[in-house]
């Protein structure tokens, strides 16, 4: 059998409206042409949230994302992927402070670890590679 979606409250095509999706999922927002566009909260069956920016069913702009572990990230998105600048807090005590380029640190960026070692400098494709 395959589930479908549907619109429970508002305007789901041009508008604000709510929609629950078959995964479960559940979206509370601005709609453009049917597609998430503009502010809105996603909410994941398993409890993670993403509250921000949308543009074409994508997470573009700024935009907050908190796993269900506690872990967050607070920053720019494009095309669903962390690209820009942003800081991402593990709840294991890691955090990056910096660029991001499709979803890795890419660029100047300052990462602390748990046991207080922190680098500073520049990152690749998620990678330290120094000054």
């Amino acid at each position: 059998m395959i589930g479908f979606g549907q619109c429970i409250s508002g305007d789901c095509e041009n508008g604000y409206g709510t929609y629950n999706y078959a995964s479960g999922n559940k979206y509370v927002g601005e709609f453009k042409d049917g597609k998430r566009n503009g502010e809105g909260t996603y909410t994941y069956f398993n409890g993670d949230k993403y509250v921000g920016e949308y543009k074409d069913d994508m997470r573009n702009g700024k935009g907050t994302k908190i796993w269900n572990s506690g872990t967050i990230y607070t920053g720019e998105w494009m095309d669903d992927k962390r690209h820009g600048v942003g800081t991402f807090i593990h709840i294991k005590g890691k955090r990056y402070i910096g660029k991001w380029k499709e979803d890795k640190p890419h660029g100047k960026g300052v990462s602390t670890h748990a046991d207080g070692t922190i680098k500073e400098g520049r990152w690749e494709n998620g990678k330290f590679v120094g000054d």
